[in-house]
Parts: C-alpha cells; structure tokens; sequence
C-alpha cells in the first residue's frame, strides 16, 4: 500500500517542478566591463561600454591584447535611450551585473549628474559596489579604449588598481551615501590616459588625486597630496607612503604608513564652529637621505617631526581648497556635528553651506617610527660626515 502512494507523490512532484524555461546562456549575453559617461555637442548623454570577447576555444597565450574586448558608442537623452541604441548594435542581451568602473567626464560632472545616476538605484543588474570615477581634461570614453597590458582591460584594471589601496577609491553606495547625508557631499577619484612619450601604443593611465562635488555638480579638484589630506581627514588612510624634507635644506626622509587613525571633535562654546583633528600613525623609516643618524633618538625625533609637518601640510592645504575654494564639506565635518551635537545641528544645518568655510579647524599630527631599518647613519658616507 506505501509504495503505490509513495509512487504517485513522486509523479506529481515530477509534474508540478518547473524547469529553467526563462534560462539565458552564457553565451548569450554580452558583458559590461566598464562604461563612460560623456556629454555630447548637442547636450545629450553618451555612453561608451567596453564589452568583453569570448575567448577562442583552443587558444593558448600570445593572443592580442586588442582581441579581449570592443567598444561601442550610443547617445541619447536618457539612460533608456542609450540602451536601445546600445542593443541595437549587439547580437547578444548586454549584461550589466559585471561592470566594475563608471566612468565620468569633467564635462558632465561640472554640468550635473542628476540624470545620470538614477538609472542605477532602479536597475537591479547595476551593482553599488561599481566604483564611479571621473575623467579630467578628456572625454570618458578616451579610457574605456586604453589598452591596458596586465588586465582583460582597462575597466578591469582600474577596478583591481581601486581594490588594492593607497588611493581615494568610491562605489556608488558611497557616492549616494554622501550625496544623501546630513553634513556632507561627494567626492570621487580622478582618473587620466596617460601616454608616454607620446607613443599611443603605450598609452596607460594613472590615478591624479580626487574629484570635490557639491551637491551632484564637481566644483574642482584637489592634486595627489591634497587628496592624501583627504585620505587623512575622513579616515581612509591605510598603508601608505609619506616624503618630508628636513628644514635648511638637509635632506629628505621617507617612511612606510601602516596604520593611521583620525578623531574629530567638536569644541562648543562661542559663536564660531571648532573642530579639533587629531591624527596618528605608525611605521618604519623606509628612506634617510640626509647625514642623520637615525639610530639615535634625538636625530630620529628630527625624522619624525618633518615628517609630521609634511602630513599636517597636507591636510591643511585640503582643508583650504575644501573650506574657502569650493566650500564643500566632503570632509564630514558637518556629520561630526550632526552626530555629537543634534541640537546644534538642527540650528545651523540650513546655513551649513555659508557656516563650514568659517569654521576653525585645528590639526594635530603624532607619527611613530617604529623601525630604522638595518642601519642607523647613511653607510655611503665617511665617519666625519655624519651627524650623531
């Protein structure tokens, strides 16, 4: 008696289990490596996606860097626009879910990005963590088109570059928190082709310091030591690489960042808003090119403090382009207050805007050398010549 009814809930399972009728192939799709963004003539969005080739079945290494991938172009007024135009000129479905770099120009970044970045909070195939970047001095579609020697392409290679550290990396789900947050504004990596010595076959391209944002438009750049006081100022600075110059000309050291930390408080009281900045780190003197014997305290000391200075004039430099040029808190001092100090906040967060270029910052820096590597004094130099 069991097993004639065990038989007949196995058919109906059988019956009632769906197969994959909706499956799509892989070889059906085609990948989004990276896509630009730039802003035609005519004021209209254009879209470059770099779309990844299949490998040829039995193809070992040698094959040509320009075989694993393509470009193509569309333009229109929307994000719905350029997909059309887009699938119009692909035999297979594009396939977003793998894209791993936005690209930005300057152009469209200064005119807004308002009508750019809402396709990406409906979209389920758009990824937040896709890191967004922006372009300067050239259209974005310039670096979708590098080819880039170590990766599948250069989408590919921004995004492991991004991945490993030492610079300002952003997603989309920073960008939007930043746009959205009480006491702050976005701020992206800048990205440049690079060509040396002006052959085009060797055309790379490097990371040149970070994009400031107020609200969804860019209102300027800050270059590669300023975007370290950045680094700095909202906690991101992890291993990293630091140079100071000793004062009256003697020299120069260098140390090896792997740790740093940062606290910001609010000083109440007055009519003024005061912040205080303290940032510490650790490391090991990774360069001595002065006449210092650095295995001696006093003389590392003298390390330190230069080193120190430079770190302090990084960030006060940021400070100054942030506060008084483009007045833009990218920084999140007004989400330290928002935090701290609610009620202070409801007061001035309307003004926010006119009250952060006035506020007073002070920054503290406190490095520690743990390590003078192997040697103490410089070992080219004659007994004479170094200072103990």
């Amino acid at each position: 008696m069991i097993r004639p009814i065990l038989c007949i809930v196995l058919l109906a399972a059988v019956l009632l289990t769906t197969g994959c009728w909706d499956r799509t192939e892989i070889n059906d799709l085609a990948f989004d490596m990276g896509t630009a963004f730039d802003l035609t003539e005519k004021g209209e969005l254009q879209a470059s996606i770099q779309i990844a080739l299949p490998q040829q079945a039995g193809m070992t290494g040698g094959n040509n860097q320009k075989d694993k991938f393509f470009v193509l172009t569309a333009s229109g007024k929307n994000h719905i626009e350029l997909q059309k135009q887009l699938q119009k000129k692909l035999s297979r479905q594009l396939f977003t879910s793998h894209r791993g770099v936005i690209f930005i120009s300057e152009r469209l970044a200064r005119r807004g990005l308002d009508d750019v970045l809402d396709v990406f909070t409906h979209d389920p195939h758009n990824r937040l963590r896709t890191y967004i970047m922006v372009v300067k001095d050239q259209d974005a579609k310039n670096i979708v088109q590098v080819r880039y020697p170590f990766e599948e392409g250069p989408s590919e290679a921004v995004r492991a570059a991004e991945s490993m550290g030492g610079q300002l990396s952003v997603t989309l789900r920073d960008f939007f928190i930043a746009a959205s947050s009480e006491g702050a504004s976005p701020v992206t990596a800048v990205i440049q082709p690079e060509i040396p010595d002006g052959n085009i076959e060797r055309e790379m391209f490097r990371f040149t310091g970070a994009a400031v944002f107020k609200g969804l438009k860019l209102a300027g750049f800050l270059n590669e030591k300023e975007t370290d006081g950045l680094l700095w100022l909202t906690g991101r600075m992890g291993h990293s690489r630091i140079t100071a110059a000793l004062p009256e000309g003697y020299g120069n050291v260098g140390m090896v960042l792997i740790g740093a930390q940062r606290k910001i408080t609010f000083i109440g009281g007055g009519s003024k808003v005061k912040f205080n900045v303290r940032l510490t780190g650790e490391g090991d003197l990774f360069e001595n090119n002065t006449s210092l014997d650095v295995s001696k305290m006093q003389n590392l000391r003298i390390a330190q403090k230069a080193l120190e200075r430079e770190v302090e004039k990084q960030v006060r430099d940021c400070l100054f382009k942030i506060q008084k040029q483009y007045q833009s808190d990218v920084a999140g001092f007004g989400g330290v207050l928002y935090r701290s100090q609610p009620r202070k906040w409801k007061q001035i967060k309307n003004k926010w805007d006119k009250v952060f270029p006035e506020a007073e910052i002070t920054v503290t820096v406190k490095l520690n050398l743990r390590d003078t590597g192997v040697a103490g004094p410089p070992l080219q130099l004659k007994k004479r010549e170094i200072v103990n």
